[in-house]
């Protein structure tokens, strides 16, 4: 999946950007049910923000893929940072209550 960029508009300071997806899907790989998440990717950009609608695309390209939930934070995290490298950034998974579980799994880089 490619994921788009633009230039940053003031790449001489630091600022956080956030973005919010309350309804990531993915497929519990053991018992093939859906997987429901809100996804929450902070990031200080350097050259690259992201592309709203090319997160977006990516996020939905998910939605029938068999994955653990810490698999599909570190995997986000890993490819977001590829595609923007930012400064510093941090993906948050909330998943949503599964037998009587719910989860967050957190990947941060160092500041």
């Amino acid at each position: 999946m490619n994921i788009e960029t633009f230039p940053n508009p003031a790449p001489q300071r630091d600022y956080t950007i956030e973005h919010v997806c309350p309804e990531f899907t993915s497929v519990c790989p053991k018992t093939g049910q859906p997987d429901f998440a809100t996804i929450r990717l902070e990031y200080i950009p350097d050259q690259l923000c992201i592309e709203l609608k090319s997160l977006k695309l990516y996020y939905y390209s998910f939605r029938n893929e068999g994955i653990f939930y810490e698999g599909v934070v570190n995997r986000l995290f890993d490819e977001l940072s590829v595609a923007c490298s930012p400064r510093w950034m941090r993906i948050t998974g909330e998943f949503n209550v599964r037998g009587g579980i719910s989860s967050i799994i957190v990947v941060e880089s160092e500041e």
